[in-house]
């Protein structure tokens, strides 16, 4: 199942977006301001940012615009997928774009740690996917959400943004599946802003931020 709306594009940004090639190595902040407008969104994207409040809890944040050095990403072919995984992975159901707005609630439930995903954050996101370039994948299990994850797509570019989990395997489970659909649909680039020890231990690696927007450059022009 897979309830994606039709792909409108945008107005464009007000804003001009900067360059992250430009940036200090090792830095991950970029710049500060601009809005959250879909145009600006896409705008950061393509350009190899993305955004996240200073202070998430007050509605008036600023928005940081992160271009991390190093950037995790997950290779397509290198995805670890353990075997008890994959003896996990049938009792549970999987969808696609079935409850996008549900899964960016429970990434942003205000109790969990590293908390970012702030009311405008999550009706931005909202806004990209009512416009066809954000996507979920929800992870079901006796007719319950228990897991899933939200990014945007562009071209050959996924951006993951989050993911959550309510029972044992479910987010990886979101990932398999996630991994799986973007290998057969010509996507050359997943993502995952920061390798974690977590996402490094199902296959994710660190890159130069250079690399990145090099690989970037191929995935959106594709």
């Amino acid at each position: 199942m897979d309830g994606r709306p039709p792909r409108t594009e945008p107005e464009p940004s007000r804003f001009e977006m900067p360059d992250p090639a430009a940036a200090e190595a090792g830095t991950d902040v970029i710049a500060i301001g601009a809005d959250l407008a879909p145009g600006t969104l896409l705008a950061a994207y393509r350009s190899g940012l993305f955004p996240m409040p200073l202070e998430p809890r007050k509605r008036s944040s600023q928005i940081a615009w992160y271009s991390p050095d190093p950037r995790g990403i997950i290779p397509l072919d290198g995805f670890h997928a353990s075997r008890s995984l994959r003896r996990s992975a049938p009792r549970f159901t999987v969808t696609t774009n079935a409850a996008f707005e549900d899964v960016v609630r429970a990434c942003g439930d205000p109790g969990r740690d590293g908390f970012w995903i702030s009311e405008p954050v999550r009706a931005a996101y909202g806004t990209l996917f009512r416009l066809g370039w954000a996507e979920s994948i929800e992870v079901w299990l006796g007719g319950e959400l228990v897991g899933g994850l939200y990014g945007v797509r562009i071209g050959g570019l996924f951006a993951g943004e989050s993911m959550f989990h309510r029972a044992t395997d479910a987010s990886k489970v979101a990932l398999l599946h996630l991994v799986e659909r973007l290998r057969t649909e010509g996507v050359t680039l997943f993502d995952v802003q920061w390798a974690t020890p977590h996402l490094e231990s199902l296959g994710a690696i660190e890159v130069s931020r250079g690399d990145y927007l090099d690989r970037l450059a191929s995935a959106v022009g594709s």
